[in-house]
């Protein structure tokens, strides 16, 4: 039986040397440390292709139509990601121009890239109507300058009134969302495309992320293709594609249960072909933009130990040299990890501790109240499954430098992202004539 990533703490190659030291992807992540520095992101390759293909072989499985998988990858946007998932077969998802470009650089079809958002720019819609993309068009002002450069090709972003049970900041799919047209504005919007320029063909939505129910997959299309085949039948609109958004959870702690990729491929396929045969619809082209599951168990983050403190009957802090600027999601949401000292793997637990970040804020806590062996200064800390909305999100706060990346595979380690410099943090500071000395 095949694992699925997103259910996994670790990544798929995570293995324990007869030094007692975690290994990831074949290489030992010490070694890694010493090699590239600390604190470092370790990107397993194996475990990213492997839920790529999980998602495309579920598709084929389960859905007698044409598909495409689209990576979400504001999760992590960088060149050799987008080059690793393309070659797996998939699209991308952007949401700004700068990730549209890095897609763009990696070499990803055009074709193959939707550009979303809720307030894209003239320039960046210019740039992916050029280049060849589809447009995501999430509300009137988006329609308003996608006409303006004439034809393109574009799909409808509705906000379904579905409020699923995850944090507040990353729910998309409720009614009060900043994202999509509500449902009773679709009739005005499919009348005005139906005499306009752009090429629409099809609706997108998205519920969140997160995610562990399999009620909201097949919710989800039964509300679209209603409105889907309002749009072919009444608007003479020529959909062909339907967009059910990503959102499957991963597991950070050992209380995390989500469904594995096949099921949740399965609860959306089950959906939609439910929701044709109840309203003679063809099936569509169906897309969906998974990104915490295809990257977030792929990765972990190595940290090195540093100062101590011991509150007697309190807490004990262990203070690693990363934090809030290469991992915000504790910070912002709450967000709950797992940890493992690698380079005492076999060592027993010696009680509960609280991992902290270097930066200069209270808040800046990685995990609270962790079972971890005894550390000392040097020892290595990993933090498990931080490849989604940890890099993609991260800061120069305090003016540390972003951290370095290496993809493994196979005992050999790829840098796929340089560590800044103080250099790098001073490149866009200009200094005005009268200050300098």
């Amino acid at each position: 039986m095949l694992l699925s990533p997103n259910q996994q703490l670790l990544p798929l190659t995570a293995q324990i040397n007869d030094q007692q030291h975690l290994t990831i992807g074949g290489c030992d992540v010490t070694e890694l440390v010493k090699e590239f520095g600390s604190p470092l992101y370790i990107v397993d390759e194996l475990t990213v292709r492997t839920a790529c293909q999980q998602y495309e072989q579920s598709f084929k499985q389960f859905y007698d139509a044409d598909y495409l998988v689209l990576y979400a990858s504001k999760a992590w946007s960088c060149t050799a990601l987008c080059a690793l998932v393309a070659s797996e077969g998939l699209g991308i998802d952007v949401v700004s121009g700068g990730e549209l470009y890095t897609a763009l650089q990696a070499g990803v079809a055009p074709h193959t890239i939707y550009l979303h958002g809720n307030n894209k720019s003239a320039q960046e819609i210019k740039e992916a109507v050029q280049a060849g993309c589809t447009i995501v068009l999430d509300n009137w002002h988006d329609i308003k300058l996608t006409e303006s450069l004439g034809e393109a090709r574009v799909m409808v972003r509705v906000a379904p009134g579905i409020d699923c049970h995850t944090h507040e900041y990353i729910r998309t799919g409720q009614r009060d969302s900043k994202f999509g047209f509500d449902l009773e504005q679709l009739p005005q919007v499919f009348a005005h495309l139906r005499s306009g320029s752009l090429k629409c063909v099809g609706l997108h939505a998205h519920n969140g992320s997160q995610i562990f129910s399999l009620e909201h997959p097949q919710d989800l299309p039964k509300i679209l293709l209603n409105y889907y085949k309002i749009a072919r039948t009444e608007f003479n609109l020529e959909f062909t594609e339907l967009n059910v958004g990503g959102g499957l959870g991963i597991r950070y702690t050992e209380a995390d249960n989500p469904p594995t990729i096949g099921a949740w491929v399965q609860a959306v396929t089950q959906g939609v072909k439910s929701a044709c045969s109840e309203l003679g619809l063809r099936l569509p082209k169906l897309l969906c933009e998974p990104g915490r599951s295809l990257i977030g168990p792929a990765c972990i983050t190595a940290y090195t130990v540093g100062s101590q403190k011991v509150i007697p009957g309190v807490r004990t802090y262990i203070t690693v040299d990363g934090g809030m600027s290469d991992n915000p999601r504790p910070i912002t949401y709450q967000a709950q990890y797992r940890a493992v000292v690698a380079n005492r793997m076999h060592a027993p637990n010696a009680g509960l501790v609280t991992i902290a970040g270097k930066h200069c804020e209270s808040g800046d806590i990685l995990i609270q109240d962790i079972d971890l062996p005894a550390v000392a200064a040097g020892d290595i800390v990993a933090v498990l499954a931080t490849g989604a909305y940890n890099y993609s999100m991260a800061s120069n706060y305090n003016r540390l430098p972003r951290l370095a990346a290496v993809l493994v595979q196979g005992g050999k380690a790829h840098l796929i992202l340089r560590r800044e410099t103080y250099s790098d943090l001073l490149r866009q500071d200009v200094m005005p004539p009268h200050l300098q000395r």
